[in-house]
């Protein structure tokens, strides 16, 4: 797999490597090499200039970007030796999406007799329709559901049996605060936004907005508020869109409040009973009238897909991936119009070009390699959804998903975040690989945002593949203390979803060769072994799995 290393220090498990590149089952605690063979600074940090270029307009979804984008990870990949990833001798896997993209001129109405206000898009909240339909309208009392969690596990049911069929149902963001529930500091999945949306479908609800507040969704609102007519997709095959509510979308904390105090009502005092299991729905009396009208479009994006064939057991399948996308241009922005998304994700695409390069060092390895370059991620993981639906290789003989999003662009660090830290027994071959590169795993430090449930790797855990995320460390080398968890702040605040997410003259890639080496062994080592990583016994996906392959 790369060139012969002196006294043959490489990962035990997936071996050392001899002149003829064969796993050895060495030592499965001599140290590793600092940086694997093939992962490089220059190759790296070319690749994600050359993605994050104006150029490629911000590779959109079905844009001049896109085809661009698609053409030049073909290309690397093909030059790299790899062979094409679909079974059916091409380089991509099709992805039916449908373009919503709301018309501008309609704003939201709200009355309580004779108390009437209009909120505006963007200022206020930003509504869409995920129905393929050219309008949708609505006109509905709004009704506080708290948190919006129905799990029966934790005997916590926010509906009770009040009837929310038809209402535009209020949710705050996040999980319910407990240290004992809901995976106490953590995330669970009842805290997203996509289950707030998904539980009032259910619900018969005519519309779903999500209360925005900075510290608890972890982003600022102009991330969701800054294009409320911007193109959204979704996947043309699925028709359970057209059950959902008519409206979904997100609403400003002030103009939440505001509802309330129309209503007679406190927003900090409902928001501080929502946290109790015996919370009621409340109903705000308030009517909210809004229409969202559309311009309709389908496409194929795609997703680009390499394959390193395996020669021992070619159809078990270790699987990379990192999405492609983000969000365009925007012409109606005065100055920069293109959001680059340099860190988010040309980072993790050209990670994955990297890894590819350190897996064609050598011979191939025991297991088949995939290298996948998901579309459509920004726009709700669609691109790693459709191909969880519609696998190009079967989920049971799939071993394992390792996702990169975001790489580090602020030097070394002695840590790496493992997000969903206990979900599988992915840990412990995380744990044996860090400790032979001299680094130490940490949970998440900002679980509370759920991380596991916002990138690609959820729908391949949601299938019932083990998934594994690693986001870079936050204990830096010659940096002081809290200088981690303040990057990561600066970058959310000033540049995530921003046109200024493009590439800094200060990066300092070396961490993320660091963490792309980690990656690297973690994937040879079960490339190379017979070995099937388990759900932890309290994980959500562990039922799935054991259906997929039983006995095991």
């Amino acid at each position: 797999m790369r060139r012969i290393l002196a006294a043959c220090s490489l990962i035990a498990l997936v071996g050392c490597q001899g002149a003829s590149g064969t796993p050895d089952r060495g030592s499965d605690t001599a140290p590793l090499p600092a940086i694997a063979a093939g992962i490089g600074a220059d190759t790296l940090l070319t690749a994600v200039e050359r993605l994050a270029s104006d150029e490629f307009e911000g590779r959109a979804p079905g844009s001049d970007g896109e085809t661009l984008t698609v053409a030049y990870l073909t290309e690397q990949f093909q030059a790299l030796g790899l062979e094409p990833g679909n079974p059916d001798g091409t380089w991509v896997q099709n992805v039916p999406l449908v373009g919503i993209t709301p018309i501008e001129g309609d704003t939201m109405t709200v009355s309580l007799g004779g108390d009437t206000r209009r909120l505006e898009p963007g200022v206020d909240y930003a509504a869409y329709t995920k129905r393929v339909v050219d309008e949708v309208e609505v006109d509905a009392e709004f009704v506080f559901v708290g948190y919006g969690a129905v799990a029966p596990e934790y005997d916590w049911n926010d509906f009770k049996d009040v009837d929310v069929s038809g209402k535009i149902l209020l949710f705050l963001v996040n999980d319910p605060p407990s240290e004992d529930l809901f995976g106490g500091q953590a995330m669970t999945y009842y805290g997203r936004w996509t289950y707030k949306h998904e539980i009032a479908a259910e619900h018969g609800a005519a519309g779903a907005l999500v209360i925005h507040e900075t510290g608890p969704a972890g982003y600022p609102w102009e991330v969701v508020g800054s294009s409320p007519y911007g193109e959204s997709f979704d996947l043309v095959a699925d028709d359970r869109n057209m059950g959902r509510a008519a409206i979904e979308g997100w609403i400003q904390r002030d103009a939440a409040a505001s509802l309330f105090e129309m209503a007679g009502l406190d927003f900090e005092t409902e928001k501080a009973k929502a946290a109790t299991a015996d919370f009621q729905p409340v109903e705000l009396r308030v009517v909210g009238q809004t229409r969202v009208r559309n311009s309709l479009r389908t496409i194929d994006s795609q997703n680009v897909v390499a394959k390193l064939q395996g020669i021992g057991a070619p159809d078990e399948v270790v699987l990379y991936m990192a999405h492609w996308d983000h969000l365009g241009k925007d012409d109606s922005l005065t100055g920069d119009q293109i959001y680059n998304g340099a860190a988010d994700n040309a980072t993790g695409t050209a990670g994955l070009l990297e890894l590819a390069r350190a897996f064609t060092a050598g011979e191939a390895p025991r297991r088949s390699v995939l290298f996948l370059a998901v579309t459509a991620e920004e726009q709700g993981l669609l691109g790693s959804r459709y191909y969880g639906e519609q696998p190009l290789y079967p989920a049971a003989q799939t071993v394992a998903a390792l996702n990169m999003d975001v790489l580090n662009q602020w030097g070394r660090t002695n840590d790496l975040t493992i997000v969903g830290m206990g979900q599988s027994g992915l840990d412990q071959v995380a744990n044996e690989i860090a400790g032979r590169l001299g680094r130490v795993l940490n949970p998440d430090p900002e679980s509370e945002k759920g991380f596991y449930y916002r990138s690609d790797h959820f729908s391949f855990a949601r299938v019932g593949i083990p998934a594994f995320y690693a986001d870079p460390g936050v204990d830096y080398l010659d940096k002081p203390p809290g200088y981690g968890l303040e990057k990561r702040e600066e970058y959310t605040a000033n540049d995530y979803h921003a046109v200024s997410d493009e590439v800094k003259p200060d990066w300092d890639l070396s961490g993320a060769l660091d963490d792309l080496t980690f990656m690297y062994h973690m994937g040879a080592r079960l490339a190379a072994t017979d070995e099937w990583p388990e759900w932890s016994a309290t994980s959500e996906f562990r039922a799935i799995r054991e259906q997929q392959r039983p006995g095991r």
